[in-house]
């Protein structure tokens, strides 16, 4: 069997099983009533258990990330369903590069696969592609793919769907160091820089903070994701895996969000 014979099968074979259980679930999708007015403006998402989600099934990990983009598609036309206006996922951080070069190919060739089987219906749909993160250190398909997808979408007003790309939280946060430095190089008055242009520095510029942050696989950390952008995001932590991910676990998350109380610091009267 050759590689990409192989690679077909093992995509197929994860998203007969997704399609299985989604079958299972999608007449559950409405027992969590949600309050529409209150849907959290900005969600941001770190997709983990992919790796768990194959191995608990005897498959490759690229099975599990293969599964992972079928719950992607459903969480993001479910977001755009719901009205959110931004959602933000961690798709690949800098440090995944240090992970086996067979489960790094596969990925890159997941990224090169999603945008050209789903860039049509996003772009139908209204909406508008940010990559967040070093674009420039992507081998060169991925990067004219993304590149290419962000340019067809930008005058898109719907969803502003970012993906956390070659990213790193301590990365960006001294990206954006440098932008301003070279401000204050070029003659600009260090002491009138403010917090929004610090904020204008970072990718998520123009962009509402993260209101609710969903972690799937149990994991209690953050994995470098936005620490500047969730610094008063509720937090939603569950122990289901990213594949089995589905439109019912996003209503779960969000009611959560729904019975916090958000004082931001301050306290209500």
């Amino acid at each position: 069997m050759s590689k990409d014979t192989n690679k077909t099968s093992i995509g197929e074979m994860a998203g007969r099983l997704l399609r299985g259980m989604t079958a299972q679930t999608a007449e559950n999708t409405n027992e969590v009533q949600l309050d529409r007015s209150r849907i959290p403006a900005h969600i941001a998402v770190i997709m983990d258990g992919n790796g768990r989600w194959a191995k608990k099934r005897s498959l490759p990990r690229s099975a599990g990330h293969a599964a992972g983009v079928e719950s992607l598609r459903a969480i993001i036309r479910e977001c755009d369903a719901l009205g959110v206006k931004a959602l933000t996922i961690y798709a690949f951080s800098t440090e995944n590069w240090s992970r086996s070069k067979e489960e790094v190919g596969a990925l890159m060739g997941l990224l090169l696969k999603y945008f050209s089987s789903e860039i049509d219906e996003l772009c139908e749909k209204g909406v508008c592609i940010r990559i967040l993160g070093d674009i420039d250190g992507l081998p060169a398909p991925q990067r004219d793919a993304v590149n290419a997808a962000m340019k067809r979408t930008e005058g898109n007003e719907g969803l502003k769907l970012n993906i956390a790309l070659n990213y790193g939280g301590r990365d960006e946060l001294l990206r954006a160091a440098k932008l301003l430095a070279k401000r204050a190089l070029a003659g600009e008055d260090v002491d009138s820089f403010t917090r929004q242009d610090f904020e204008d520095s970072l990718y998520t510029c123009g962009l509402p903070d993260v209101d609710l942050l969903i972690r799937t696989s149990g994991e209690m950390r953050i994995s470098n994701f936005l620490p500047y952008q969730i610094a008063y995001a509720e937090f939603v932590i569950v122990d289901t895996l990213w594949p089995d991910f589905d439109e019912k676990e996003l209503h779960k998350a969000i009611a959560a969000f729904q019975q916090r109380d958000r004082r931001f610091g301050g306290v209500k009267g």
